[in-house]
Formats: C-alpha cells, structure tokens, sequence
C-alpha cells in the first residue's frame, strides 16, 4: 500500500459536464479551455477525451504544439497570441488560431513572410483592461487585419469578461454592449464567455463558448456550488490515513502550535501536504473526508503531511481520504483557504500519481 497522494480523473464525469454545458448553449460551439495542464487534470488525455468538441483553448504556444505532437487535428486557438515572427511561422505550420490583442501583433502579422495565411481572432477590451484593443484602436486594426495577406478573412472577434461570476454587477451587462457595438454587422465568428458567461449569460453565448472551470465540474459564480449547475467532479483528490495519534486535553499540533485539543482527543495524520499541492493557508476546521465522514484540520499545513481530529470515531492506518472532489466541493476547499478552486486545481505537484478512469 502507497501513502501517497492520488488524482483520480474521471472520463464519464467529463462526459457528463460537457452535455451539460452543450444544453445551456445549444445553438453555439463549444471551444474546451485546456491551458495550464487541462486545469490540473493533463493536456493530452483529458484533450483526447474531448475528441468531439469544437475546438480547443490554450494560453501558449508550447501546449498547442503539445497538442500537435499527440496527433490531435483539432482546431487550436491560442488565447494569448504569438510574440515572434519564429512563432507565428510555427502557427501557420500546425494550422492554429491566433489571437491579436494590441497593436504590435498586427504589426508582426504584418511583416512576417508566412507558408499559409492564419485564422485569426481580433481580441477587444471591453472592461477587463487586460488584454484586448480598445474602442478608439478597433476599427483601424480590424481593417488592416481584413487587408492583411496573412489573414484568413474575416477576422473573428472575441472579449473575456470581468465579473461575470457576479450576477448582480451590471458591469456585464455593460461589457456585451460594447462588445455588440462594436461587433455589429461585422462578419466572422464571435466569441465572449468563459464559464461564468456560458452558465448565467445567455445572452452572451455567440456563436462559440469557451468554457474551461466548469469543463472539470467546478463552479465559478462566487459562492457557488457545482450541483446547482449539475456539474460533477472530474478531479477527486484522495489519500491515505498514514498515522492515528492519541492526544490529552491541551496538547497542541503542528507546527507553530496553532492548534490545540479541547478534550482527550484523537489525531489522523494524512499523507497530503503543500508539497502535493494542498493549500498551506487553509484553516483549522477545513473539512476532510475519510471513509466518507467529514472531519476537521487540525493546526498547520506541513509540506508532506495535514492532521485531522477524528474524536473516537473508528479511524485507523489505510483508511481512504478524500481531500476534495467527490463528496466534498473543491469549492469549499479554496474557499476555506482563502484562494479560488483554480489555483487548488492547477497547483497539483509532480509528486501526485494520476489514476485515469475511462
């Protein structure tokens, strides 16, 4: 037996999220964010489970090309678009949609000699002022892109949206009306929401979504859970109980003595630490699973171990733990620590071992 940390990916939990968010957008294509490792749950697998989607959204060229190498004849969009003219050769070659998001991008576009002409996605900054052309720079780029020779014609448009995991903020609102402004009467594709937009703004489905948090069953809408969109866990981080401690009334745990026992009390010590990825600022009274009994952290974070209190209860050396996922919304884990489940999903570590589960 291994006391070790173990991701467990399910293919039907996928499945699953991906007819879901079908349904909510049935009239759009669905563009699967794949960026930074699939979340957490690996590129090439979790991509080859996804055969039938659209296409596929990544940050950086380096996973596209990844992407290639595996045999995937997907269409490729590159969120963040190309920087060299070395690049931008290389997504001619693999065939990938590029995203141009300022000025200089375009530039390079064109005087950049290429083997075939791209797709390209003209990215617009409707209130996130991040990345994106504004309103005064839109119409002058989009026409040089039309004119470009290195231009697939017409270029698509798309924008990212702020707060759409706010419901009440009116700020998204305000952002699809930019966008409509803009966009209006133009050719080409269109393409405005994330996650947060494919759940909650119908209105802003266009004609791809491009959904990447719910994919892996998460919820992205502040406070959420995933079951009130249907969504199921596709990532469930399990464990084993490594020790069972005895400990008196006032005897503390852990490092920095954070913790200390109310009563006569027992301790389960868990093979996950921030070595594995588990948040080291997660609280005392984080909730923990073993054999499908919740129970509380107990003191600090250490690299390769948590401790739990387990009271009496009939907990011993090998029993299963479950540190989020299925029965305990990873959600709550992030929210307890102080981060967004993102972040607990993509920080998984390369001492964790990956069960697929077809």
């Amino acid at each position: 037996m291994r006391f070790s940390p173990v991701a467990e990916i399910r293919r039907s939990a996928l499945n699953h999220n991906l007819q879901r968010l079908r349904a909510l957008a049935p009239n759009s294509k669905l563009m699967a964010v794949v960026k930074a490792n699939a979340y957490g749950h690996g590129l090439i697998r979790l991509a080859s489970w996804m055969s039938d989607v659209d296409g596929f959204g990544l940050a950086r060229i380096e996973e596209a090309l990844a992407l290639r190498e595996s045999g995937s004849q997907a269409r490729l969009v590159l969120l963040e678009g190309v920087f060299s003219a070395e690049d931008l050769e290389q997504a001619a070659q693999h065939e990938l949609d590029v995203v141009i998001h300022d000025a200089e991008q375009v530039r390079l576009l064109e005087h950049t000699p290429l083997s075939q002409p791209l797709s390209i996605w003209l990215k617009i900054d409707t209130g996130m002022h991040r990345l994106g052309v504004t309103a005064e720079q839109f119409s002058a780029l989009y026409q040089r892109l039309c004119q470009c020779d290195n231009v697939r014609t017409p270029p698509n448009l798309m924008t990212h949206f702020s707060v759409a995991d706010e419901l009440e903020n009116p700020e998204t609102v305000r952002q699809i009306q930019r966008f409509n402004q803009l966009a209006q009467n133009l050719p080409g594709e269109k393409a405005l929401s994330n996650s947060a937009g494919t759940l909650s703004w119908p209105s802003a489905h266009g004609d791809w979504v491009r959904p990447g948090l719910a994919l892996y069953g998460v919820n992205p809408m502040i406070g959420g859970r995933a079951e009130q969109f249907d969504l199921k866990p596709v990532m469930t981080m399990r464990s084993k109980v490594l020790a069972v401690r005895e400990l008196k009334a006032g005897e503390p745990v852990g490092y920095g003595q954070t913790w200390r026992s109310s009563r006569d009390t027992r301790i389960a010590v868990i093979a996950m630490g921030y070595g594995d990825g588990y948040p080291r600022h997660a609280v005392s009274g984080t909730p923990v699973l073993i054999n499908g009994q919740r129970y509380p952290l107990a003191g600090r974070i250490s690299m390769d171990m948590l401790t739990v209190e387990v009271g009496e209860a009939p907990v011993q050396v090998g029993d299963d733990v479950v540190l989020w996922g299925d029965g305990l919304p990873v959600e709550e884990i992030a929210e307890c620590a102080g981060t967004i489940p993102y972040e607990l999903l993509c920080s998984t570590t390369a001492r964790v071992q990956y069960r697929y589960i077809d």
